[in-house]
């Protein structure tokens, strides 16, 4: 039988899941950024990163026959980068963005960032943001397919690539 959208879970990660298999997943789903050359965090990050990556946010996953098969993190604290949003106390970010690569194609990202971006809505916030590189055209277009708009470059220490900082205006 074919997975459908209609038989994944997506909740808000508790306790008792496995940060080692959030973690696992994370490295399947960005091996294919690793493999087009980029160094993202979450393609070789440590069980403690993913702790660390997660602490104080919203972090959602989605699960499929009780595995876990999607997630994406929402930090509602404020941050002080990139430059676009340092500062600002509008904005919600999104991040870790991440499907089971057999998984793909079914709308499971969309309807991560569908969950995101409402608990961003909810909790007040004007625009929900992210970043990947600007290299990454796939990414782009899902993004901007979303209304997200290209606000801001930022090179991050340590990585390969350039990023672009994108923003979705919440109604």
């Amino acid at each position: 039988m074919t997975a459908t959208l209609a038989d994944i879970v997506i909740r808000p990660l508790a306790l008792a899941d496995s940060v080692e298999e959030l973690t696992a997943l994370l490295h399947r789903a960005y091996k294919r950024l690793a493999d087009m050359g980029f160094n993202y965090t979450a393609v070789n990050q440590s069980v403690e990163t993913t702790r660390e990556r997660i602490e104080g946010c919203d972090c959602f996953i989605a699960t499929l026959d009780n595995r876990i098969c999607g997630t994406v993190n929402l930090d509602l604290r404020g941050r002080d980068d990139p430059p676009w949003v340092a500062g600002r106390k509008d904005c919600a970010y999104a991040s870790q963005l991440a499907v089971e690569p057999t998984l793909r194609k079914l709308g499971l990202g969309a309807k991560l960032m569908d969950i995101a971006e409402s608990r961003a809505r909810e909790a007040g916030f004007a625009f929900c943001v992210g970043d990947t590189s600007e290299r990454a055209d796939y990414l782009i277009a899902f993004y901007t397919g979303r209304g997200y708009e290209i606000v801001d470059h930022v090179q991050w220490e340590g990585k390969s690539y350039r990023s672009v900082v994108l923003a979705k205006k919440l109604a």
